[in-house]
């Protein structure tokens, strides 16, 4: 027959059994993801680095629990072999992008994210080419997010893109992310590209709607790009070796990435 000790002693074993088991993991010191995936179009700013053509693309991001976060990124490019006359006069198939930064909160709001983001163009020779310097760029941005909206500025601390003494160009983009539910998403933006050099300055916009479904790690996507480049200029915006096509036009990208 069971007492009313015992019967106290099991419900004890019983209730920190169960605390047990609902009780949170340790948060880790640090986390290591990966990414993998295809587009139809690779579009930076804008503007087709891929000659409106596919591009495979993968990263790897470590982010520590302090605030601490660094990572590398890379794609598949044309732009480079494309620019000079005549084409093939430089190379550099290859894009990574290396980084590193912090993020941190203001208060309930706010939050902040600083860092340093190298773009290196792999065996790259733009420089050697008349009218260009070197593909690599480096830049340092700040961000401030507010709920769904993210503000986001850029400055380069290099030539910006093989663009001859153009230090201290600027990148100003608005984005905000819509979470609709069941993995869907939706994101804004727009950005303003201001590229400085010793003679004159010049500016141009590009804005773009992507709708994404997350499905455990398998992110589908379509994104709807363009650029005021053609409207402001007059001209669409090619290269030598990419014939007539209109690098800066609006398209839309499909997407299919893998995170691990």
């Amino acid at each position: 027959m069971l007492n009313t000790k015992h019967a106290f002693a099991l419900c004890a074993v019983a209730f920190a059994g169960a605390a047990f088991a609902q009780a949170k993991a340790p948060e880790p010191d640090y986390t290591l993801s990966y990414n993998a995936g295809v587009v139809t179009d690779y579009r930076y700013r804008g503007i087709s680095q891929s000659a409106k053509k596919p591009a495979l693309q993968g990263g790897v991001d470590y982010a520590h629990k302090s605030g601490f976060y660094a990572g590398a990124w890379g794609s598949t490019i044309t732009w480079i072999k494309d620019s000079p006359t005549p084409p093939d006069a430089a190379k550099g198939p290859l894009e990574v992008d290396l980084y590193g930064g912090y993020k941190g909160s203001i208060n309930d709001t706010f939050s902040y994210d600083v860092g340093l983001l190298q773009y290196w163009y792999v065996g790259n020779n733009l420089g050697n080419v008349k009218g260009f310097a070197n593909a690599n760029t480096t830049e340092i941005y700040a961000a401030l997010t507010a709920g769904v909206l993210t503000a986001k500025y850029s400055d380069s601390t290099s030539n910006l893109f093989g663009a001859p003494d153009s230090k201290g160009s600027t990148y100003f983009d608005l984005s905000a992310t819509f979470d609709l539910g069941k993995g869907f998403s939706v994101t804004p933006h727009f950005g303003e590209q201001r590229i400085k050099s010793l003679t004159s300055s010049t500016s141009y916009s590009d804005y773009s709607l992507a709708l994404a479904k997350d499905m455990d790690g398998l992110v589908i996507s379509a994104t709807y790009i363009g650029t005021n480049i053609k409207h402001k200029f007059g001209a669409p915006y090619t290269l030598t070796g990419s014939g007539s096509k209109d690098l800066a036009g609006p398209t839309l990208v499909l997407g299919l990435k893998k995170n691990f």
